[in-house]
């Protein structure tokens, strides 16, 4: 399933200990993706400030963790969590939390950005260089789509460095742990649709010019032009994005 599945307790409870939560009186609810063995979930099920739910599409996984974790068996959802109704499962909202699977780390965080009136934290340890690339500000090579949507709407944090030789199997490149916590923008001042777009649009090429960028987007934009257009996109901020997607809505 594109798991790697963590042996270290000790990086265990540190993740785990990332998270905010709730009170002992008034738990908050926390899901976990990919619960695998149970080695991130036996340290979140002695909190007392949260509600453990997980979410596991292995199915030897799940009965593993039923027969180990029986107080977790209610709470315990078998199936993928890209596809999971979170509004229908959590309409006041959620933490989410967990080892996330490589191959589908991106997409997690983009489930996170659709439901980001939901989650106001989420801590996941991830590919390093996808862990990087999330928390790193313009100008850097890494810098890309993913970093300024979810710069956008979260402050990300870099944690820590993951070395491989605590996983079995070990993975073939280092991993670390990221935390996104929900920044005080309620709305963006511009379209935050066409935002998404222009976002594409402007990283699609990045190696060129953001006049080209867009224009094969957009169109020619009847010839007039923005000053960024002589910019590549990795040197803009959330706020130069922002700007320029007022620019277009008014220019295409």
């Amino acid at each position: 399933m594109g798991q790697h599945f963590l042996v270290d307790l000790n990086i265990a409870r540190k993740i785990c200990d990332s998270l905010g939560g709730g009170t002992a009186e008034a738990p908050a609810p926390v899901l976990e993706v990919g619960c695998g063995m149970g080695v991130l979930t036996q340290f979140l099920l002695r909190r007392t400030d949260v509600t453990v739910y997980g979410a596991e599409i292995d199915s030897e996984s799940v009965a593993y963790l039923r027969v180990h974790y029986p107080e977790f068996t209610p709470r315990l959802m078998e199936g993928d969590f890209l596809k999971m109704d979170l509004r229908r499962l959590f309409p006041d909202g959620l933490r989410v939390i967990g080892n996330f699977p490589y191959n589908i780390s991106s997409q997690i965080f983009f489930k996170v950005l659709e439901c980001r009136d939901l989650i106001p934290e989420c801590v996941g340890m991830i590919q390093k260089e996808v862990a990087v690339r999330l928390a790193e500000p313009p100008g850097s090579k890494e810098y890309g789509i993913l970093s300024v949507l979810l710069q956008a709407w979260y402050d990300i944090e870099y944690l820590f460095t993951v070395n491989e030789t605590v996983f079995n199997p070990p993975p073939k490149v280092k991993s670390a742990v990221v935390r996104l916590r929900r920044n005080g923008v309620a709305a963006l001042d511009c379209d935050e649709r066409l935002f998404v777009q222009v976002v594409k649009a402007s990283f699609g090429q990045r190696r060129k010019m953001l006049r080209n960028s867009l224009r094969s987007v957009f169109g020619d934009f009847g010839g007039r032009e923005h000053p960024f257009f002589s910019q590549r996109a990795e040197r803009l901020s959330v706020a130069d994005f922002v700007e320029l997607t007022r620019w277009v809505a008014e220019n295409r």
